[in-house]
């Protein structure tokens, strides 16, 4: 596993947008509003040409355009690390405009971003044996007061941080308010881990392996595709083994369950360690199924670690993963720890 250099004070934060852009509030004053947090803190900011765009469908612009700004900016000497301005909807109709052959070859530097940025994080990995950190987009980092998490996200690239633990608090509404585009979390429920062994219930666990995994509703679209080589990475790594890390968007309970079937079904578990589970944006039961059923039918068979309820994904705050770093994970009185190491 290669991993970037650690982004350094006087080094160049890029923004390109190969999912949404920041072209809407409340993105667009957050947006401007990280960029200069961003130059405060002593580092230069690069906005790449897609950052303001609107001209896509589901993406900031036309796939190619998108595609062809990430390269041009993972490749460029005038940027040390990027981070998306957002998710979205299409960005899978990007890849086939990158060249994860070429990435593959060059110098590694951080990519951060989540949801519909699953398809570049997993896709480093899996295909450019590249790390990234599954954590905020660009907009996230204009929130006043900054939250903790966000502030995490930000130590992993600069290597102060290898260890991220849970925030004991969330926010259920996630709302973007236009009027207030600087708004922070609102915290108001109390975290609620659960953790199991195989099916059972259990007070603490610990698991240890590679870190892969991103939000379910992106990893089925790609499962089978040519840019599926997942199967190739975790047997490459079969002897740590694979924490996968899941979270959903707009999956329901049904959804998520046939989500795991699938992935099941492709061999991605195989190697598998044990799962974390990010809280789901949609998630209510359904027709006598509820979210814990509907992850356990496939991981609760695998006589691994699961914990349900993680600070993971689409329901802030969210810990910032390093996507392929070799995990120790450990649960206990409703308190989860993730340390990474970078080997």
């Amino acid at each position: 596993m290669r991993y970037p250099k650690n982004l350094e004070k006087g080094g160049t934060v890029g923004f390109p947008a190969p999912s949404f852009g920041c072209a809407t509030e409340p993105y667009r004053s957050a947006f401007a509003h990280s960029l200069k947090r961003w130059e405060e803190w002593g580092y230069g900011t690069k906005p790449g040409p897609n950052a303001w765009a609107d001209k896509g469908v589901g993406i900031s612009n036309v796939p190619r355009a998108c595609g062809e700004e990430f390269m041009e900016m993972y490749l460029s000497k005038e940027t040390d690390c990027l981070i998306s301005c957002g998710g979205g909807e299409l960005m899978c109709e990007i890849l086939p405009y990158v060249d994860f052959e070429k990435l593959a070859q060059a110098e590694p530097k951080w990519f951060m971003g989540y949801s519909d940025n699953t398809n570049l994080t997993f896709l480093l990995a899996t295909l450019a044996d590249t790390a990234s950190v599954y954590g905020p987009c660009a907009a996230s980092f204009g929130m006043e007061p900054l939250h903790e998490s966000v502030k995490d996200a930000l130590l992993l690239c600069t290597g102060e941080k290898r260890c991220v633990e849970s925030y004991g608090m969330w926010d259920k509404d996630d709302a973007h308010d236009p009027e207030n585009p600087l708004a922070p979390y609102q915290m108001t429920e109390p975290l609620a881990l659960e953790a199991y062994l195989g099916r059972e219930r259990t007070d603490s666990v610990r698991m240890q392996g590679r870190l892969l995994g991103g939000c379910m509703d992106v990893l089925v679209n790609l499962t089978g595709t040519r840019f599926d080589r997942t199967a190739d990475f975790i047997g490459r790594y079969r002897e740590d083994g694979i924490c996968w890390f899941l979270e959903s968007c707009d999956l329901n309970v049904f959804g998520v369950r046939r989500a795991m079937w699938q992935m099941e079904q492709a061999g991605w578990f195989q190697y598998v360690k044990g799962f974390l589970i990010g809280r789901p944006a949609n998630g209510e039961p359904m027709m006598g199924l509820d979210f814990a059923q509907a992850v356990l039918e496939v991981a609760g068979e695998k006589g691994v670690p699961v914990v349900l309820g993680a600070d993971i994904g689409h329901r802030p705050p969210m810990m910032p993963l390093v996507v392929g770093s070799l995990a120790e994970v450990t649960m206990e009185d409703n308190h989860l720890k993730v340390e990474m190491h970078r080997r």
